[in-house]
Order: structure tokens, then sequence, then C-alpha cells
């Protein structure tokens, strides 16, 4: 007899154990189901209202609730009996059962509340207008270690339908109700995390498309920046070569007319990079032009006479040259907290008789080659523009034969890095300077071929502009 009782016992935890586990089983099949189909968000809702009614058929129930918590015990999501209630209602009717009802005692004790009969039971609670009956009630914790998950409550009209045997199956398949559910309310956060980021995405990707927009605009407006046209002087040949590392670039060109017949002939260099630079290189390319055209800017002007009948290089050149005096102190003194300057090179050139005055602030050496090399080097006669006011500037002159090249450019040369992260460097560059082309677009174009050569697939790492201005006659 003893043995049969065993047996019987062992039976009976089997099949509870069977049955838990089947619940497991048809909750994973709707959460994988659901997981896999499109439009599905609300993965969790539906896994309870899965958890809810597999447990009200395990357990011949007629109806039930189920609440889940968070770490602190508060309700995150729930199923109530009464499918009618208002959001009012249903926040009314958790406050008060989790207060007085038995799934308070359920929620404090972590026990499972079995109710043979609710009228003899103080943990019963009748809620005011209840449209059903209740005889009989069994609710369980939904554990995972000892975290209290949720609460499950199972309600019959009958007293007595919910036995001990009922209790354990039901706190058995509870286990495996917890497991389902954390895994579920993981994946929807995992899910919920997706769907920001994916709305992320979308407002960088709408962000990133404006400021592309922007940046081509900014791009197009330096464009208008630099010369559209080179001026076409009789007798003399002018190339340039413009290449920005970014979109908007810090490096310029100008090649201008000016009073006179004269031209005016720039190569510079912004410090930095990108966006600032861009609007400093407009700021600076202005105020040259300005400066050296007899134009006043805020009661600054330039006047064009010359200081000295007898000075047969007309002093104009000179008068001009202020130009990089003047931007400098603007720029330091109207911008000095930005703490922007640029490397500049101005010259002012006499077609007719092939002289030329120049100042070079801080910048690379503007050099002179003919057919048989290097002539000269146009080395700093002054600091870079814009880093102290009242910063003193020489301004020196150079004659150009027919056959000069004046031939300027920028670090972004010398500094262009090859894929080994080796210098392009000064020498490489004279080395074609010694041989130069008899033109000046064949000696960019030389220059240009041999840089990019060696650049490769090399990232570039700089701005990269050049202009070369020769004589013919």
């Amino acid at each position: 007899m003893k043995k049969t009782l065993t047996l019987q016992r062992e039976l009976n935890r089997l099949k509870n154990e069977k049955a838990a586990l089947q619940v497991q089983s048809k909750l994973l099949e709707k959460f994988v189901s659901l997981a896999r189909a499109t439009g599905k968000e609300k993965v969790l809702s539906a896994i309870l209202q899965k958890t809810l009614e597999i447990s009200t058929e395990l357990a011949t129930a007629e109806k039930g609730s189920l609440f889940l918590l968070n770490s602190k015990g508060a309700v995150t999501d729930s199923i109530l009996t009464r499918k009618d209630a208002t959001p009012e209602q249903s926040a009314k009717i958790i406050g008060t059962v989790f207060n007085k009802g038995l799934v308070g005692w359920v929620r404090q004790y972590r026990k499972v509340g079995l109710i043979l009969d609710t009228k003899e039971d103080a943990r019963w609670l009748d809620l005011p207008n209840q449209p059903y009956r209740v005889g009989s009630a069994l609710a369980v914790p939904i554990l995972r270690g000892d975290k209290l998950l949720g609460i499950l409550t199972l309600l019959h009209a009958q007293p007595g339908h919910f036995t001990p045997e009922t209790a354990d199956l039901m706190l058995l398949t509870a286990r495996q109700i917890g497991s389902a559910l954390e895994n579920t309310r993981l994946y929807s956060r995992l899910a919920e995390s997706y769907r920001l980021l994916k709305l992320a995405k979308l407002k960088i990707e709408d962000y990133s498309k404006a400021l592309d927009a922007e940046m081509e605009k900014g791009k197009k407006i330096q464009r208008d920046f630099l010369p559209d046209q080179i001026p076409r002087i009789d007798g003399w040949d002018i190339a340039v070569y413009f290449m920005p590392a970014r979109q908007v670039s810090g490096d310029f060109y100008d090649v201008f007319l000016l009073p006179g017949n004269l031209i005016g002939l720039v190569i510079a260099d912004v410090c930095d990079k990108g966006v600032g630079s861009a609007l400093f290189m407009a700021l600076f390319r202005s105020l040259i032009r300005v400066f050296s055209g007899q134009i006043s800017l805020q009661g600054v002007s330039v006047s064009g006479t010359c200081k000295s009948d007898s000075d047969s290089f007309c002093d104009y050149h000179h008068v001009a040259l202020r130009a990089v005096s003047l931007t400098n102190d603007y720029i330091a003194v109207e911008h000095g907290e930005e703490g922007m300057f640029a490397t500049l090179f101005f010259g002012v050139l006499d077609p007719l008789s092939g002289k030329m005055g120049y100042v070079n602030g801080g910048h690379e050496p503007v050099v002179i080659v003919n057919p048989g090399g290097l002539k000269k080097s146009l080395g700093a006669t002054g600091p870079a523009l814009g880093m102290m006011p009242d910063s003193k500037y020489a301004a020196k002159s150079v004659q150009i034969e027919p056959g000069d090249i004046i031939f300027g450019y920028t670090d972004g040369v010398t500094e262009a890095l090859s894929s080994n992260k080796e210098l392009y460097s000064r020498a490489r560059l004279i080395s074609l300077l010694e041989s130069p082309a008899h033109t000046a677009s064949k000696l960019i174009e030389q220059i240009k071929i041999d840089l990019l050569k060696y650049i490769d697939d090399a990232p570039q790492s700089d701005d990269i502009t050049m202009f070369a201005v020769r004589r013919k006659h």
C-alpha cells in the first residue's frame, strides 16, 4: 500500500512537470511566432494573454488575472478579470487588490494563496459592482530566483474547485511561466530599443542629409569666392589647381585686376580645416581685395598715390601691399578671440615691366623657375596674418623675365602623405621644379600627376592649392 502511494505521488509529480513543460513549450511557440511576424509590436501583451489562457485551461478555472511587476514591486503590465474596465477603473482595482486582497497577500509573502471558499477566507475581497461570482480562488507568485516577476490569479464560481494538488501544479507551472515571461520582457525591451534606435537612425540620416545640403551650399559659396575666370593678360600664362581635403577649405588663391593695369596674386592657407576656416578664408580674401583697391572699410582706407616721383617702381605696389598689414590688424583686433590666422603671399605684378612687389606673411616660399631650374625663392617677409596687431611686414620686389614662372603652393603639397604615411616633402617638389615644363598649365599638371600618384589611395590629409604664372615675352 505504501509503495502504491509513493508510486502515485511520483506519477502525479511527473504529470505536473510534463504539464508545466507543455505550458512553457506553448508559450515559446507563441513567442517565436510573434517575434517572426511583421507588425507585431506588442509581443509582451500577447504573451500575457496566452499565458492566462493556458493557465486557466490547465487549472479548469473560469476566469483569471495576471500582473507583471518591476523590481520595485509596481505593476507594469496586467490583464484584469474585468475586461470592460476603463483605465481609471483598472488603476483603482489594481490598487485595491494589491493592498487588501489575495494578490496583495501573495505579493507580501510570496507564497501560493489557495482559497477554498471565498465566504470563509478573510483574504478574499469582493469588489464593488463585481459582475461575476467567485466561490474559490488560487493566486500563484511567478518567481525567477528570488525576484517576483508577477502574480497569476485563477477564479471559479464553485467553492472547493481548486485543490492543493491544483496549487502544486500551478506553482510548478509558474516557474516555467516566469522563465518565458522574463525572456519575453527582455525581448520586448530589446525590440523597443531597436525601434528607438531605428527612429534615431532616421533622424540622424535626415540631419545628415540636411547637413550635406548645407555643406554643399557652403562649398558652392566658397567656389564663388575663388576666381570664376582667371584674367587673361597679354604676354602671360596663368594656371591654378585647387583640391580641398573636405567639402570646404581654408586654402585659397586669387588673381585679380588692380588699378593702374596691375595684377594681384594671392595664395593663402587659413589655419585648421572645415567650416570655420572656410569662413575666415572668405574674410581674408575679401579684405585683401578691399584694402588693395582704394576702397574703405570701417573708416580704414588705402591711398593709391606714389610717394616718390623718382621711383620708377611706382609706390602703388607698396601701398597695395599695405593691404597685408591692414588685413592683419583687422583680423587680430576684430577676431583675435577666435585665434584664427593665415599664412599668405600677396604679389602685385606689373605685366608690362615684369616687376613684382610682394609680401610673404609666413607662407611657404613662392619660387621663380625658368628652363634652367630654380631661379629665386621668395621667403617670408613677416609673420602669419591675424596673430598680433601691428605686426611688421616688409615689401620686397623681384623682376620676372621672359620664360620665368612664378610658382606658389600651400603646405598641403609638401605635407601630403603616402599610404605609408611618408611626406611628399619640399625636396621632391623642388626636384620637379628643377626641370620645369614650358607652360604654366603643364607645370601644374606635372606636379599634380606626381603628387596624386604619390598619395595613391591614402586619405587626403590637407587642402592642396597651387598657382603658376609664366611670362611669355
